[in-house]
């Protein structure tokens, strides 16, 4: 009797382990500990170390808690397991290594099996739970087991164990149910990233700008970390990262750094930090394109040269730059940046800081692995940082949507006043014609009753004064045609901007014309002005036809000296209507990639003035303008027709067309001054 207590006892003592010289697979309830069970052996060798040259080891020493696999050394455990039963038994090897492999004598050959996080699917022995691999013993039989163990990063948290069939599934279904609440948040988490990426497609799709493009990235990014985060769950879909484990575990890193770089490139068109400040807005345009690089760079190294070497190392190291260089940015931008958007920044700011630091120190100090902590449940401090990414993801759609309705406010107010703008223009418009034709009619009543008056011998000379004053008043009717004609295609060119939704564009434009009509109006009462003002006035307006057509049209001005031409005179907006229709007629609906208008100021013998382009020529021009004739040209012969009659010196007007066989190259139009 005091035998077989003995016996109970000392079996008690040894974690319910037989006192043979293996580990009886029939004998084991549901758990049996391999460290510090006196049936197994443990060693340490180089990754290169093969299996034979593991069975010619004689050093193996008894498994215990100074035996651990690291990035260099693999962990080798060895021992016997029998089943005295009749039955075949299955017993379940557990490791939570990167990876397990396991070798089992079958008579006088071993059958391997692989298991372990970084094992991918298809190679992997049980394809449920890559923890948990099962080894099968047949009645009254022995195997010799090896087993070695591999890490990548991260050391294994638990000492392997074998589990009996019912531990087996009770620890299965425990952890199933440890693991449902992490499943069910990061299938939300998923679920809601890709629910506003579409909207953001969207909006991206229909407004084509940058601001929808980067925070597609930021999301996009968001969710691929998210299948990261599912695949070192249970989770049976859509985990495809379980067939790229190696890809999938390096990816981790980059991954995180490369929504970094899209969410600063975001901040920066959304809070339009450019606008307040360009040092700060280049230094997060920087900031944005070295974390992308760095992920890139990351994935590289890591994957193909270092493999898990050095990984804390470089993860100290960049954070230590990385987080002071992020704390200064927020600041700054805080100072800096007065954005109607500016609050959202920094609550969502504040809620992703909030989830990084406390997923930091829930992983430093390990407590997602301390049974009964608030913390303890799977992938802990990863939900904890999404969490704090989803608050602020739904922080920024909502300054999205807040964007939109200022941006439509915005568009209100700038047509509001550009009506306003239109209608004040009408008004003087209609003010200086009426005042135009009262001068006229005034002038008329003068000249009559003078004609009345006067002797007969001085008939002829008051009817050559009439004729001039006539022609005079004509010069000023003309004159008054071409500002309607100019104010018409300039509200077409805003109008035109407006539609195409260039806002910034538009509003410089009206700027712009504001400047060239208080220009045009102040040298309207003036007969002639000298070729220099009329240059200023010519500058000014292409400057304006640039910045609506862009980049695809260019223009050059020669001139050898402006106080030259301050001796030459001719009247008021002459050259203005003949550039202006040279762009609209010519170049505007001409197909070619670089649209070219040069003028030339010629004062070698006399003033000769040569404007000339490269659109597409008069004849198809003409076509183009059967329901809308272009009155320029012909305004401005008319002119320089009466100016000739009025002044001694005269202005020669000739076109060119310019044309290779039956192609046209484009028109040159040539003012020519004689004394």
């Amino acid at each position: 009797m005091i035998k077989t207590i003995t016996l109970v006892i000392c079996f008690l003592s040894f974690g319910f382990t037989p006192l043979f010289g293996q580990v009886m697979a029939d004998s084991i309830p549901i758990k049996l500990e391999l460290i510090n069970n006196k049936h197994v052996t443990a060693i340490r060798t180089d990754k290169s170390s093969t299996f034979k040259e593991i069975q010619e080891q004689t050093i193996w020493k008894p498994y215990d808690a100074s035996y651990t696999a690291s990035i260099e050394k693999s962990l080798w455990l060895k021992f016997e397991i029998e089943n005295s039963s009749k039955d075949t038994i299955s017993v379940y090897l557990f490791s939570d290594h990167a990876y397990t492999l396991i070798y089992q004598q079958i008579n006088k050959d071993y059958k391997n099996f692989k298991n372990g996080l970084h094992i991918p699917l298809t190679e992997r022995t049980n394809k449920k739970e890559r923890v948990f691999t099962e080894v099968i013993v047949p009645p009254f039989q022995k195997s010799q087991i090896y087993v070695r163990m591999d890490i990548k990063r991260v050391k294994a948290h638990q000492t392997p164990a074998i589990y009996s069939e019912i531990g087996y599934w009770k620890s299965v279904s425990s952890m199933y149910n440890d693991q449902q609440n992490s499943i069910g948040f990061i299938y939300f988490y998923i679920i809601a990233l890709a629910t506003i990426l579409v909207f953001s497609l969207v909006f991206w799709f229909r407004l084509n700008k940058k601001l929808y493009l980067y925070y597609i990235g930021y999301l996009f990014f968001q969710i691929i970390y998210g299948f990261l985060v599912l695949n070192y769950t249970l989770a049976p879909f859509p985990n495809f990262f379980k067939y790229t484990p190696n890809l999938a575990y390096n990816l981790f890193e980059p991954v995180q750094f490369i929504f970094i770089g899209f969410y600063i490139l975001f901040i920066m068109q959304l809070l339009q930090v450019k606008r307040y400040d360009h040092l700060l807005a280049k230094t997060l345009h920087y900031l944005g394109i070295i974390c992308l690089v760095y992920a890139v760079t990351n994935l590289a190294f890591s994957y193909f040269i270092l493999g898990g070497k050095y990984y804390v190392i470089i993860f100290t190291i960049v954070r230590f730059i990385i987080l002071p260089i992020n704390f200064i940015l927020i600041f700054w931008v805080i100072y800096k940046v007065k954005h109607p958007l500016l609050n959202y920044f920094i609550i969502g700011q504040t809620c992703f800081f909030v989830g990084a630091l406390l997923s930091t120190y829930i992983a430093y100090n390990n407590l997602h692995f301390v049974t009964g902590h608030f913390f303890n449940f799977k992938e802990s401090p990863n939900i904890i940082f999404q969490i704090g990414l989803l608050a602020e993801v739904f922080c920024f759609s909502l300054a999205l949507v807040k964007n939109v309705l200022i941006l439509q406010k915005e568009k209100a107010e700038t047509n509001d006043a550009l009506i306003k703008q239109l209608q004040e223009n009408q008004m003087l418009q209609r003010a200086m014609n009426l005042e135009l034709d009262g001068k006229v009619q005034k002038k008329t009543d003068e000249l009559i009753q003078l004609y009345s008056e006067i002797e007969r011998e001085r008939e002829q000379k008051i009817k050559d004064d009439f004729t001039q004053k006539i022609r005079e008043t004509e010069m000023i009717a003309l004159r008054s045609q071409m500002n309607p004609h100019f104010i018409f295609n300039s509200m077409s060119a805003i109008k035109s901007l407006i539609m195409t939704q260039r806002n910034d564009d538009a509003i410089s434009y009206l700027d712009d014309f504001s400047s060239l009509l208080r220009g045009i109006l102040q040298n309207s009462n003036r007969q002639k002005i000298t070729v220099e003002e009329e240059l200023e006035i010519l500058d000014l307006y292409l400057s304006i036809e640039k910045s609506r057509i862009g980049p695809n049209f260019n223009y050059t001005i020669q001139v050898e000296s402006k106080e030259t031409l301050s001796q030459y005179e001719i009247p008021p907006l002459l050259l203005q209507p003949i550039v202006e229709n040279a762009i609209w007629h010519g170049l505007q609906p001409s197909l070619k990639a670089h649209k070219k208008l040069d003028i030339i100021f010629d004062t070698t013998r006399n003033l000769k003035i040569i404007i000339e382009d490269n659109g597409i020529g008069r004849k198809e021009s003409a076509k183009k303008k059967k329901l809308h004739e272009s009155m320029g040209t012909t305004i401005v012969q008319d002119r320089l027709t009466l100016y000739n009659h009025l002044n001694e010196h005269n202005i020669r007007f000739k076109i060119t067309d310019l044309a290779e066989g039956d192609t046209s190259l484009g028109t040159r139009i040539t003012l020519t001054y004689n004394n």
